[in-house]
């Protein structure tokens, strides 16, 4: 199993093409949100969901991609993912 960091830093490997405010990227926490901090749009987003299942080799569902709005909530999903 990876650890926090680990997985935070692949997260952010994902997310860091589409980011369009590099300064909260810089500054990015658990608690940073997607859209509203990082300016990341829903076309995006679609495409950082794809990268996520492709990276860590899961598949999600609708209603996780609805949740997947912090670093914190994506950390939970991939998390409880991995472990199913």
């Amino acid at each position: 199993m990876m650890t926090k960091d680990e997985l935070i830093d692949k997260l952010k490997g994902i997310i860091a093409p589409y980011v369009q405010d590099e300064a909260a990227f810089k500054a990015l926490t658990e608690d940073t949100d997607f859209v509203k901090d990082l300016k990341i749009n829903s076309a995006n987003l679609v495409d950082i969901i794809l990268d996520i299942e492709d990276e860590f080799d899961i598949i999600l569902e609708n209603d996780d991609m609805e949740q997947m709005l912090t670093v914190k909530s994506a950390m939970a999903i991939v998390t409880g993912k991995l472990k199913d």
